[in-house]
């Protein structure tokens, strides 16, 4: 009896978190969908131009409807995204401003600390969810351009600012032999293996005005939005970004470095790529992978971003993977050893994990 009323309790108490938990989470969900509709219809930053403003102030900036307005401030208020300066006034004419710091996140694109685009590739990860329930029964895959312009563009959008500030200032500076060879003459080629929409490619440019960076992406969207992103940067002279196998043999030993930036987990077959790679690189040369940040083994409770990889492993990164058959099926939580082994059987001696810190990220360096 004293058992049957242990396990009770226990009961009770696994039964309480669990609807806690589902609660909070479905307060997170509205969160992001909410956060979504005021960066996509510019909400966000017509607020931070003329805040405090009325909701009629608000929609006649941007275009939209003062009622629809109205509810989105109440609820990013209640929610804690926005503040209210006169509460108890009539509904047209209360006030919304952001709170102090919260600009950095929501509006300032080029802020280390900007997180909008994270509302946007949620989105997109949830776009083909219909899709994604076949692909659960009958172990196909989604291919990736079924998710759509929010995936794409959410995903270049959390990463840029990684890549056009830090990439070519903090971490390839760490990295001393491959930093001086990108600083030397003769020029440094890199190919830049799933390059998206070019920002790693224009990145690196930007820290080395030497170099000349070819970019490789099959994604045909992503290679459109990327060519606008290389002429803004001036960079036309240097950074080439093709829809393009980069298998080619032409291409063989043509590069100084050869990277790819969180892309080998989506990859169906990331042996062949990886061995794509490796013949790319000139003798001499470097390769250089940068894939999520996960531990080396399996824990029920994961690292402190693990969370966040196993959500995005579920709903995109492994149906993408599993899209082209026959697939190892790797999925965003790919382990330090998945990524040593599939490098040592493409045929590299070696691969290290560099002491480079990001919240995200690893980075591996893979010796020809």
């Amino acid at each position: 009896m004293v058992l049957e009323l242990a396990i009770d309790v226990i009961a009770a108490k696994n039964r309480d978190a669990l609807t806690e938990q589902l609660l909070g989470a479905t307060r997170g969900v509205w969160d992001i969908f909410t956060v979504y509709l005021g960066d996509q219809l510019g909400l966000y930053q017509a607020l931070s131009e003329i805040e405090p403003a009325t909701a009629g102030e608000l929609a006649a900036a941007t275009g939209t409807h003062e009622r629809y307005v109205r509810e989105w401030l109440e609820q990013q208020t209640v929610a804690g995204i926005l503040d209210c300066e006169n509460s108890t006034a009539e509904a047209a004419d209360r006030r919304f401003a952001l709170p102090a710091g919260h600009a950095e996140v929501l509006v300032e694109r080029d802020n280390l600390n900007y997180l909008a685009p994270l509302a946007q590739i949620t989105a997109g990860a949830v776009f083909p969810i219909h899709t994604l329930l076949g692909a659960f029964r009958n172990g196909g895959g989604v291919p990736y351009e079924d998710y759509g312009a929010d995936l794409r563009e959410g995903q270049a959008g959390m990463n840029r600012n990684l890549f056009l500030q830090q990439l070519g200032t903090e971490y390839l500076p760490a990295i001393p032999d491959l930093d001086a060879r990108l600083r030397a003459e003769p020029p440094a080629r890199v190919a830049d293996i799933g390059c998206g929409v070019g920002w790693s490619s224009i990145g690196i440019a930007n820290a080395y005005p030497m170099v000349l960076v070819d970019g490789f992406d099959l994604d045909e969207a992503s290679v459109v939005d990327a060519q606008p992103n290389v002429r803004e940067a001036r960079l036309t002279d240097r950074v080439r970004i093709e829809w393009r196998d980069a298998g080619d043999p032409t291409l063989a030993g043509r590069y100084d470095l050869v990277t790819a930036f969180e892309c080998i987990h989506d990859m169906s077959d990331p042996v062949s790529v990886l061995r794509t790679m490796r013949r790319l690189t000139a003798p001499g040369g470097s390769v250089l992978v940068m894939d999520e940040r996960v531990s080396e083994r399996f824990r029920g409770e994961g690292n402190d971003v693990e969370w966040f990889m196993y959500g995005f492993s579920v709903l995109h990164c492994l149906p993408v993977g599993m899209a082209d058959q026959p697939s190892v099926g790797t999925g965003t939580v790919m382990r330090p050893s998945t990524l040593q082994d599939y490098a040592l059987e493409a045929g590299f001696r070696e691969v290290e994990l560099l002491p480079l810190a990001n919240y995200f990220f690893n980075f591996y360096r893979l010796t020809v």
